[in-house]
């Protein structure tokens, strides 16, 4: 049902809840009387259905002033490492269809890739963060991820920051390049163009890897968190990795950014269009008429290619084939399910146990990696209503 509901003295939910999850409605609107939210959107599937879509607040999380406008139904922002859910369902369809062995070299696709001691480094490791490629060696730039043949460049001559497959750390930026180049090297075709060709397009959802220019007038500007990128982890190994190049989470307002392919960080959508995308998965592959992949497409995901403290992020996770899984950092419900999030908060789970996908998205970045209260809480209302 259409639903206006007052969060505080200024803000109102705007959207449609199933009234079955009004618990939902009501965990995303303590988000803003509790002071901890701008403007930011949540929805919910369940069997394919969007059982709720809201949205409230500003829309300029730099400015969230009287005069700042509203975010609306179709305002987007970059939602940072939640686009790597997007990257890593190309990849899996690519398995799907026969083209892509996890379990192949990098090499075998990619023959430059083999330099400084990489012949041995699967697909499998650049999908579960373990190929040791977590960073670049050489100084970059932020304008330097604009620079696709240059950035895949570097990452092909540079040697491994660790034994690859011994264990995980965090592939931030770089986990999408060396996606990408894999997809391209194949397909002859940009993860991008694939993405709004084969997922978004035939889905209907509004979600850019990318941005057109035409659509800058709906993006909401993001509050720049405290600590930069670099300064989020936990060693001077990760702020190493991490910081280079050095970014501080205003990147994203400049236009070279949204124009760019960034596979791993540079997507643009609300929870609307993650949730719409990932419910394909949720209910094993289709949804709608749409098929991404077989049912049993999606198993891989499930092998566990890292388990236990990962290098950069310092938590205790465990990590599949494109996605993190239920873990002691990350206690999901279910163990058929899976997930990722984006710097500053952004969330995607999805659960084939329950055909369920949750997300949520945001303009107020919080100094973490890891995800935040505001997200676990509309994950942990819409996880009572169909486990009760």
């Amino acid at each position: 049902m259409t639903t206006e509901t007052q969060a505080d003295a200024q803000t109102i939910i705007h959207g449609d809840c199933d009234e079955r999850f009004s618990s939902v409605r009501d965990a995303f609107a303590a988000n803003f009387s509790d002071g901890e939210e701008i403007g930011a959107s949540v929805a919910v599937t369940v069997d394919g259905e969007m059982v709720v879509d809201l949205w409230a607040g500003k829309k300029d999380g730099h400015n969230d002033g009287v005069d700042s406008p509203e975010w609306e139904h179709d305002t987007i922002v970059n939602v940072w490492s939640t686009t790597k859910t997007m990257a890593a369902t190309c990849m899996l369809m690519l398995a799907d269809q026969g083209k892509l062995d996890f379990n192949a070299p990098v090499a075998q696709y990619w023959p430059e890739f083999a330099a400084n001691g990489k012949e041995g480094v699967l697909v499998r490791h650049v999908m579960g963060h373990t190929a040791g490629l977590a960073g670049w060696t050489e100084p970059m730039t932020v304008e330097d991820l604009y620079d696709w043949d240059k950035t895949v460049g570097l990452l092909a001559a540079q040697a491994p920051l660790w034994e690859p497959g011994d264990g995980s750390g965090y592939h931030a930026i770089t986990q999408g390049y060396l996606e990408g180049e894999v997809f391209r090297r194949i397909t002859g075709q940009s993860i991008a163009s694939y993405f709004a060709d084969n997922v978004a397009g035939p889905l209907g959802a509004d979600f850019h890897i990318g941005l057109a220019e035409s659509e800058d007038h709906r993006v909401g500007t993001l509050r720049i968190p405290d600590l930069e990128l670099g300064q989020a982890g936990v060693s001077e190994f990760t702020a190493q990795v991490l910081g280079n190049p050095l970014m501080d989470g205003s990147e994203p307002r400049q236009s070279e950014w949204r124009r760019a392919e960034i596979p791993a960080a540079g997507g643009h959508g609300n929870a609307r269009s993650v949730a719409r995308i990932h419910s394909a998965l949720a209910c094993g592959g289709s949804v709608d008429g749409v098929t991404l992949m077989s049912e049993s497409g999606l198993d891989p995901i499930f092998e566990v290619q890292a388990s236990g403290v990962d290098r950069i992020l310092g938590e205790d996770i465990r990590l599949g084939i494109g996605f993190g899984l239920t873990s002691p950092s990350t206690p999901l419900p279910s163990e058929r399910a899976f997930y990722w999030g984006g710097w500053g908060g952004s969330l995607a789970v999805v659960d084939l146990d329950q055909k369920m996908s949750v997300s949520y998205v945001m303009n107020r970045m919080y100094p973490t990696l890891d995800g935040d209260m505001r997200s676990a809480g509309v994950l942990m209302a819409a996880y009572g209503v169909v486990m009760s």
